[in-house]
């Protein structure tokens, strides 16, 4: 066992090459705007195969009909895109939609009252294999829910509904980290797999050196 671990501790050093960070600080006032008004801002990356996105919401609403609207649009379509939604105090509502070619705009989660929590971040999690996972915070509502090939590139927000209704945010600041890679691409991702065969090996070998005995 001795062996077959050292090597793989002797390489911790060794980074996945498809290791992508980003870090995105929305004002305040970007979210004064109305849905059709909004501009559709290009990442200096796309985050594809397995990806997080960490909201951190640090904003003032300025009234209780107010909100903080965020969408990740899809590389290949801005037809598709996750929608996060969220309410100010003291209700803090909190929902989450997806726009699907075939199903158009669905929200399949939706919380009117403490449906997030200021003092803690919501997390956003996606791999082209488990599906999209949402955290609000305090707890998992939405799990493995199957969205198909899902590549980020792009971001709008806002948070009016009419051009006549009053400000939403008065202040503040929204901060976004995204996190993306290819596990595969890791050689950590596979160190299980290489304990698991190690393991089978000795005991192969112990069995039959102690059948021949």
């Amino acid at each position: 066992m001795g062996f077959l671990i050292t090597p793989v501790f002797a390489q911790e050093e060794v980074k996945n090459p498809s290791l992508i960070i980003d870090s995105v600080e929305i004002p305040a006032e970007q979210f004064n705007s109305v849905l059709r008004d909004v501009p559709i801002v290009k990442l200096e990356d796309v985050h594809a195969i397995s990806w997080q996105v960490t909201i951190d919401n640090n904003l003032l609403y300025a009234n209780p009909d107010g909100n903080a609207v965020l969408r990740l649009y899809h590389q290949e379509s801005e037809d598709r895109f996750i929608e996060v939604g969220m309410g100010p105090q003291p209700d803090n509502k909190f929902w989450v939609a997806v726009a699907t070619e075939k199903e158009g705009y669905i929200v399949v989660h939706k919380d009117l009252d403490r449906g997030w929590y200021p003092e803690t971040k919501s997390i956003i999690s996606y791999t082209d294999k488990a599906g999209l996972t949402v955290n609000n915070g305090a707890r998992i509502v939405v799990t493995n829910l199957d969205i198909g090939q899902f590549a980020i590139d792009s971001y709008s927000v806002h948070g009016k509904e009419g051009t006549t209704d009053p400000p939403a945010v008065n202040s503040g600041i929204l901060i976004l980290d995204f996190l993306s890679g290819d596990p595969a691409q890791n050689i950590f991702a596979f160190f299980p797999f290489y304990v698991a065969a190690g393991i089978g090996i000795i005991v192969a070998v112990l069995f039959l050196t102690k059948k021949r005995t």
